[in-house]
């Protein structure tokens, strides 16, 4: 089903209803929420999304799991051509679909089950062929992986605003020291207190952070030896092999990877 509206699907009488459309580089939905779950596929272009505990990144050809209810804004990176399925809460649910927003693989037998589903009409036939589909779909969203591509906010304001400034403008430079003067901490405490409200030590959520906006840049098109050495790697070959490891492919390969190719 091809719609502009937010939300077109709320009241049409199907568990799982899948959506596509295309919007232009900067677009942004401000916060808002649905009844459904919604799984965000970026069937091109780069989607940015933010709850109040998190920012995630979902690169070409994955895709966004947010739980029904949960309220979130959505940035647009270059046009972007975006699928969605929606599922009911209670099916969700009974499937076993995340409880919480995450970054999720998308697998060739996924991709064509989503592609196909966008043509099926909004009504479609429950106990036939198209209910199948539908079903089947939901199920293989259910064992997709889950990415690393999540900077968790702390709940403490204070931190939190340290924190979004820092996704703003990430960089490697800034140290834990800094982080702690800031909030006039000592450095253990800081630690301490920053594993407690994030679930993760600050080195590894400032490499988040970095490899989140990463993704966004290359995404765009900027070089790997600007992107790296701007987020204050000491070389293009340390950022790749860090990205590497994280992340299963190389930057150089990351953004070519498609479904039909695997």
């Amino acid at each position: 089903m091809r719609d502009t509206l937010l939300n077109p699907y709320e009241d049409i009488p199907r568990t799982v209803v899948v959506t596509a459309n295309d919007y232009p580089a900067s677009s942004f939905f401000t916060a808002h929420t649905h009844r459904r779950g919604q799984f965000a596929y970026a069937a091109s272009g780069t989607i940015s999304m933010y709850t109040s505990q998190g920012n995630w990144v979902v690169p070409p050809t994955r895709a966004c799991w947010i739980p029904a209810g949960v309220v979130h804004e959505m940035r647009i990176r270059g046009p972007v051509t975006m699928l969605n399925t929606f599922v009911a809460a209670e099916d969700a649910d009974e499937k076993g679909l995340p409880d919480a927003c995450c970054v999720m693989g998308v697998s060739p037998l996924l991709h064509n089950l989503i592609a196909e589903a966008v043509d099926l009409p909004a009504h479609y036939d429950l106990d036939g062929r198209e209910g199948k589909i539908m079903g089947l779909l939901v199920e293989e969203i259910a064992v997709m992986p889950k990415l690393s591509l999540n900077a968790p906010l702390p709940a403490d304001a204070a931190l939190a605003r340290l924190c979004r400034a820092l996704l703003d403008q990430p960089s490697l430079q800034v140290d834990i020291d800094d982080m702690a003067n800031a909030l006039n901490m000592s450095r253990r405490t800081f630690t301490r207190f920053f594993r407690a409200q994030t679930g993760i030590g600050f080195a590894e959520w400032r490499q988040q952070a970095c490899l989140l906006a990463a993704i966004t840049r290359l995404g765009d098109g900027e070089s790997i030896t600007n992107v790296a050495l701007d987020l204050g790697y000491s070389s293009p070959s340390a950022f790749t092999a860090l990205f590497q490891r994280v992340l299963g492919a190389p930057p150089s390969r990351y953004f070519k990877d498609r479904p039909e190719s695997h």
